[in-house]
């Protein structure tokens, strides 16, 4: 469609820092980002203006010191670690003579490279085409007259017009089509809070292990690995938590620092198992440098998707690169779990997790002693259909005590299916439970 320099495996990286910017890109992990893109990097660029210049956002030096790097290296395309206006990359090409992407172009690139199903692929056009829908102009300059000849007379439309006209359609279309796989989730997810099924999904910064942790938790083979953007298409398991029972775990796109707000948009049906989750599992590289900015960075993007009310646990991950560090819970002063230090390569402290994790998913979990008669037979047979008895003991009096652990929802629906109410059913209390005494013992070992 345009008639650019074709793109070839071979970059000179570019990353200007400027003073008076406050949150600076990280050349190091534009390095990753280019490295995950499947291009080699052949020579990192870096200089200092106090602004971009408008016309090349670099000065005249440094653009002839990238030149020279193009031509030294052979180089087939130059990255920039900023973000470009569409003016400023045709001036670059014209001058280097070969194809120049900004920030943006490198995510889009490698988004292409990842999406594996028919949405994700729609998501990633979307960004595309949205992306491409300002950069037109440079690509019909030599297009740019009437169309003639028989047939075409008249008013007519140029070339630009046409091309413009024909991307709002394919973007119209793209909308249509991701609004029924939205509508489609939706009936998804009110399904599963029908069923009551908690959703638990994972968030995080690129890279930071989400896959990895979901394959651990899930016995899956997600594919992972050690770049930026492994993930790109939503993956759902089912999981077995005790006291919890069913919940269904989401592996999530990794976000990124200034994350293009078009791809946030592209990706909003995705993102919003995100918004939609009962609980977040914030996932944390504790061994990154960058750690605390990389939350921020997280806690950003989860404003703009407006997924910040979602309640949240922490997960910092590689404990096992930090030097004498062990697995462990982090609470809060009302001794609710925070925060959980673990391993997913190696698998310590993953039962940490799912304790947590049921303990923040239990908080609706009724915990009783009941003392039964025996002609509440049909009772006490529910109770251990519904799997809801801890231990049973009779007593002299030829009653049956029942220690019951149960989901509220589960509890409510049983009475209600038996015509029983909770005022009938008298709780004993905690004292006066037969061996108390070694219930606490067992809920502490």
């Amino acid at each position: 469609m345009f008639e650019r320099p074709d793109v070839g495996e071979r970059a000179i990286l570019v990353h200007l820092d400027f003073p008076s910017d406050t949150e600076s890109e990280d050349p190091g992990e534009f390095a990753e980002l280019v490295a995950s893109s499947g291009v080699e990097a052949m020579e990192l660029v870096r200089g200092t203006r106090n602004q971009p210049s408008s016309r090349y956002f670099v000065g005249e030096g440094k653009l002839e010191e990238i030149r020279e790097a193009v031509l030294l290296h052979g180089a087939d395309v130059v990255l920039f670690n900023h973000s470009l206006s569409p003016s400023q990359e045709r001036n670059l090409e014209k001058a280097l003579q070969c194809r120049v992407l900004d920030r943006t172009g490198v995510i889009l690139d490698i988004f292409a490279q990842r999406a594996r199903t028919h949405e994700g692929k729609l998501q990633v056009e979307l960004a595309q085409l949205e992306h491409m829908s300002t950069r037109l102009v440079r690509g019909w300059t030599h297009l740019e007259r009437q169309k003639g000849g028989i047939g075409l007379r008249g008013p007519g439309e140029t070339q630009l017009e046409t091309d413009r006209r024909l991307l709002r359609g394919r973007i119209k279309s793209i909308h249509k089509r991701l609004d029924k796989v939205r509508r489609q989730r939706d009936q998804g997810r009110r399904a599963r809070k029908r069923a009551d099924i908690p959703s638990v999904s994972l968030v995080g910064y690129t890279n930071a292990g989400k896959s990895t942790l979901f394959n651990r938790l899930t016995s899956s083979s997600v594919y992972a690995a050690n770049q930026l953007f492994a993930t790109l298409d939503p993956t759902l398991r089912r999981l077995d938590l005790p006291d919890v029972g069913p919940i269904v775990l989401a592996d999530t796109v990794g976000f990124i620092r200034h994350l293009p707000h078009k791809l946030v948009e592209a990706f909003r049906a995705t993102l919003e198992e995100t918004v939609e989750a009962t609980l977040l599992l914030h996932v944390v590289d504790c061994h990154d440098e960058r750690r605390d900015e990389n939350i921020e960075q997280v806690e950003s993007v989860l404003t703009e998707i407006h997924a910040d009310e979602v309640p949240r646990l922490e997960v910092f991950n590689k404990v096992d690169l930090l030097e004498d560090f062990s697995p462990r819970v982090d609470r809060n002063d009302e001794g609710v779990p925070v925060r959980v230090w673990l391993s997913a390569v190696t698998g310590a402290g993953l039962d940490l997790l799912l304790d947590a994790v049921s303990e923040r998913l239990a908080e609706d979990v009724i915990h009783e002693g009941f003392v039964l008669e025996p002609q509440q037979g049909r009772l006490r047979a529910a109770l251990y259909q519904a799997g809801g008895v801890v231990r049973e003991q009779a007593l002299d009096d030829g009653n049956t005590f029942v220690e019951v652990r149960l989901q509220l929802r589960d509890w409510r629906q049983l009475l209600s299916r038996l015509g029983i109410s909770d005022e009938s059913l008298p709780q004993l209390p905690f004292a006066e439970w037969p061996g108390a005494i070694d219930v606490v013992s067992r809920h502490h070992a």
